[in-house]
């Protein structure tokens, strides 16, 4: 190893010193170097006796000397800002990074080092020898430990040549990531609230179904939301009375409590349902709104159970704690209570509560029947179909089929009329009346299985005559194929049909001769090509948003069959 004195030269070429050296008898140990930047990294690995700059770089010196200089504005950053060499050697570095993992300083240490047990998770899992390699900035994340980095590496440009340094920026984004995680963690509990199939639910019993729900509810607000004290009520819209549906850690007195959708005089949860607005109450000794829900609660969050933009209740949490709650509470709560509602309205959709087990029975062997019935009547007209003008013979046996399978589901309800006594029969004594549903044909067009079963589960106990298809095509067919007397009063069918759109359905209704009216069928407001726009400037009637509760469902079909009269059954 030289003994020599060491002389760093930042210029374009070693004879740019050699006359330094001369006038040094030879003395000194003679370091070149292309850049100021590089020359930082060799003042950092070597002892120097002295730096010469070049005429040439005078202006870059000076540049970077004014950068180091007003290290009071970088270490204002509430980032880290840090100058890398080729090797990845922190050359300088405001102090927010050595702040966050503990250290006096990183100056000198490897960037990946500096960090405790790092991850690095990507979009780029080389984001330092990517800059370099490309001369384009380019970015990742870190995991250290608990903590989240976001890393931005930006080649230094030089003259000529590759880059030889980066300037590299580190953002702590540990609360943004951790909420991230938090709000994909809380969609996949909603979507895990009914996360049953229709027949696993067809044969639970109604108390056992609810049970579920409130079980799955109370597992998530707590093990995910981290709330103890929770109060779910339903909102009754005839009587606009809050039912309970669940209550963890609140008074006796509080969950039989008579509340209703009104802003005034029924507390928080009254206000709520009334306005569809959240509450969020800091401190109950100073909230004269709030009424005494838990022991000892200081503070409360209560929220709106939204469903297509109707309030069908409340979600309350309380804290012993004042001021408890804040604003990610809230868009956490918020976020999960959709899930909530969606949540029941799909176990009031799917599994209707029965009258008796007698009823049930008779509605079991009507739902295993309807089904394989439809699928006879969708075979029949699509060979029908082909034969209408040829085979004369075959088209009238194949009407005898239709005419006999619409019986047998006929003759299956009246037989389970007969046989079970009237105070079991399927119709429940609350289930009030609706005599505009009675003997109307209904015709519902969707690819979704559980969707015609349910159609068949809930208009047929109203009295309506329910018939179901698969696709657009199959929707006409069936149309075009039935006597006058028996032709439908409503079609109910998805906005995206596997071959065509609502709103082209429509239109090959229209062009029938005797077009039926028309129902469409969309999911969150999903509208593809805006079908339903079109549709609606059309004609079309009524839209329903999946999934849909049951009031609305028949709110629906009777808006549109009152307006024709009533078909021979």
């Amino acid at each position: 190893m030289s003994s020599r004195p060491k002389i760093l030269i930042v210029g374009n070429s070693r004879e740019e010193g050699r006359e330094l050296v001369d006038r040094l008898n030879g003395s000194c140990e003679l370091i070149v170097v292309p850049s100021i930047l590089r020359a930082l990294s060799r003042m950092k690995r070597d002892h120097l006796a002295g730096v010469y700059v070049s005429s040439e770089h005078l202006q870059e010196a000076f540049q970077v000397g004014k950068l180091l200089q007003n290290e009071r504005i970088l270490e204002g950053l509430p980032d880290g800002v840090l100058l890398l060499d080729a090797d990845n050697v922190i050359l300088w570095s405001n102090r927010r990074l050595a702040e966050w993992n503990g250290r006096e300083s990183v100056v000198g240490e490897k960037f990946y080092s500096v960090f405790d047990g790092v991850e690095i998770m990507g979009p780029d899992y080389c984001p330092l020898q990517t800059a370099l390699a490309t001369a384009t900035p380019s970015t990742s994340t870190l995991r250290s430990g608990e903590h989240y980095f976001q890393v931005l590496a930006t080649p230094v440009l030089e003259a000529e040549g590759p880059p030889h340094n980066l300037l590299v920026t580190v953002r702590d984004v540990t609360q943004e990531t951790l909420q991230q995680q938090k709000l994909a963690a809380i969609h996949q509990a909603g979507i895990e609230l009914a996360d049953l199939k229709p027949e696993e639910l067809l044969q639970m019993p109604v108390a056992e179904r609810i049970d579920l729900l409130k079980a799955n509810i109370l597992h998530y607000t707590k093990d995910l939301l981290h709330f103890d004290v929770v109060e779910i009520r339903l909102l009754d819209t005839k009587t606009g009375r809050l039912e309970p549906l669940l209550a963890v850690g609140f008074e006796p007195a509080a969950t039989t409590r008579d509340l209703y959708a009104r802003p005034k005089g029924n507390g928080v949860t009254g206000f709520v349902a009334a306005t569809g607005k959240s509450y969020l109450c800091e401190d109950t000794a100073q909230d004269p709104m709030y009424l005494e829900g838990s022991k000892g609660a200081k503070s409360s969050l209560t929220v709106p159970l939204i469903l297509h933009d109707e309030v069908i209740g409340t979600f309350n949490v309380e804290s012993p704690e004042a001021c408890a709650f804040s604003e990610n509470d809230l868009q956490f709560l918020e976020i999960f209570s959709r899930d909530v509602a969606a949540a029941i309205n799909t176990f009031e959709l799917l599994v209707a509560e029965k009258a008796s087990s007698t009823a049930a029975s008779v509605e079991a062997i009507h739902s295993a029947v309807a089904l394989p019935v439809d699928e006879i009547l969708n075979e029949a007209v699509n060979i029908m179909e082909r034969y209408i003008g040829h085979e004369p013979e075959v088209t009238d046996r194949l009407q005898r089929i239709l005419r006999n399978a619409r019986d047998i589901k006929q003759v299956i309800q009246k037989v389970g009329q007969k046989m079970a006594p009237s105070q079991a029969l399927p119709q429940p004594p609350d289930q009030e009346e609706r005599p505009l549903l009675k003997g109307r044909k209904v015709l519902v067009v969707d690819a979704d299985e559980s969707v015609r079963s349910a159609a068949h589960d809930l208009l047929e106990r109203y009295g309506c005559v329910v018939e179901t298809a698969h696709n657009g095509a199959e929707a006409i067919f069936m149309a075009c194929n039935v006597d006058l007397s028996e032709n439908y009063d409503v079609m109910i069918a998805d906005i995206r049909l596997p071959d065509m759109s609502g709103y082209d359905l429509m239109v090959k209704l229209n062009a029938t001769e005797e077009p039926v009216p028309l129902v469409l069928m969309t999911g969150f407001g999903y509208d593809p090509g805006h079908s339903i726009v079109k549709a609606r400037r059309a004609g079309l009637q009524a839209v329903l948003y999946k999934p849909f509760r049951l009031d609305q469902l028949l709110s629906t079909v009777e808006q549109v069959v009152q307006k024709s009269p009533v078909r021979n059954a």
